[in-house]
């Protein structure tokens, strides 16, 4: 597995960021921050009213249509942009 994390810095607008998922080098899922019932910041401050939120905490939030069965072996590629994020093959 190989992943990294993009510091919120290097986004012109998080508001705004596309990504996607490919299965076996086929596009399974594409989205776009713009579509977020919530914001970044709204859902941060709203958690943090919950528990602390520590560095390296992950929030997940959600994900676009194409959720589908992956199988042992599938190779799955995750973009942000033009960057690839994440890289797995299942096992």
């Amino acid at each position: 597995v190989s992943s990294k994390f993009i510091p919120v810095s290097d986004f012109r607008d998080v508001k705004d960021i596309n990504f996607r998922l490919t299965v076996d080098g086929e596009l399974k899922q594409k989205g776009n921050t713009s579509l977020m019932l919530f914001p970044f910041d709204y859902i941060i401050s709203y958690l943090s009213g919950f528990f602390t939120l520590r560095v390296g905490d992950l929030i997940f939030t959600g994900t676009p249509k194409g959720v589908g069965p992956v199988t042992i072996g599938n190779l799955l590629t995750a973009y942000i942009e033009d960057e690839k994020l994440l890289e797995f093959e299942v096992k």
